[in-house]
């Protein structure tokens, strides 16, 4: 069964060097479960130091605020519009001068997932979400912008993305094959079904899907629901309950500001077990 709870409700380690983590996913909260995700809270002057295990790899996005990523080889100064991959064995500081809030996941042993890792392991990279293309669902108003995928990370292990849900929008009920995957509202409010029973959800929400279950979710009618999920592995079977609803994805050659994106995806179906080249 989906397991649902409010980040609010999970208590804060306490504070080290201007830093509270609160741990979200566990394997004692969720038993089974390859993705860890922490949420990191940095008060201003505040740091954290980041360590991916040798045959895992991490990625993390700003929730709130800025942050500033420090490794001997990198630095980057990151904001709401960013997601960071961290590669293998990566270390590295993150800061923030003014505050910010990180919404951190890991996968320990992501070498089980994409044997590939550990003699090509796959590099570190930011990306622009802002930049990146938005695509269209062919069956309702949703919306979807890639955050993790083979194309911009070099792995197969996880992939994430946005999902844009405008008011009183729904999606088709269905379920995943071979794939664990969690969402994390951004913002907005909606009912997410896990074998057809509701739960109302909202900013800040954690919503755990083992491999199997049937899920799908709706907007409220006067409120846009947003949400980042992210599946591990990248690649996997979903079923639908009605085959007549698998959606095409449909590019709209912009990004979310409405320019020309950094790339573009060609339009596919999410009926597709292997990602697309250019995703």
């Amino acid at each position: 069964m989906a397991t649902i709870f409010n980040e609010s409700a999970i208590a804060a380690e306490p504070a080290v060097n201007g830093a509270a983590r609160q741990h979200l996913l566990t394997k004692d909260r969720v038993s089974g479960t390859r993705i860890l995700l922490d949420r990191l809270t940095l008060r201003p002057g505040g740091e954290a130091r980041l360590a991916v295990p040798a045959q895992g790899l991490a990625w993390f996005q700003i929730l709130e605020g800025e942050a500033a990523l420090a490794q001997d080889t990198h630095r980057a100064t990151l904001t709401d519009a960013h997601v960071a991959f961290l590669p293998p064995g990566y270390t590295a500081t993150v800061t923030s001068q003014s505050g910010g809030v990180l919404l951190y996941g890991e996968i320990p042993d992501a070498a089980s997932l994409d044997p590939r890792i550990t003699k090509s392991p796959p590099a570190f990279r930011v990306v622009d979400c802002t930049r990146e293309p938005v695509l269209d669902s062919e069956h309702d108003a949703r919306k979807r912008i890639y955050l993790v995928t083979p194309k911009l990370f070099g792995t197969k292990a996880v992939k994430g993305e946005m999902i844009i849900y405008p008011p009183g929008t729904s999606a088709a009920n269905h379920h995943h094959v071979g794939a664990e995957h969690f969402m994390y509202v951004l913002r907005g409010r909606g009912t997410v079904y896990a074998n057809e029973k509701p739960f109302a959800v909202r900013k800040g929400d954690v919503i755990y899907y083992p491999d199997l279950e049937r899920h799908y979710l709706e907007a409220v009618s006067d409120e846009e629901l947003v949400f980042a999920e992210y599946f591990a592995p990248g690649e996997f079977k979903t079923v639908w309950v009605d085959d007549s609803e698998i959606c095409t994805w449909k590019p709209t050659g912009r990004d979310i500001r409405g320019q020309a994106p950094a790339r573009e995806i060609k339009a596919h179906s999410s009926a597709d077990v292997l990602s697309p080249g250019d995703v």
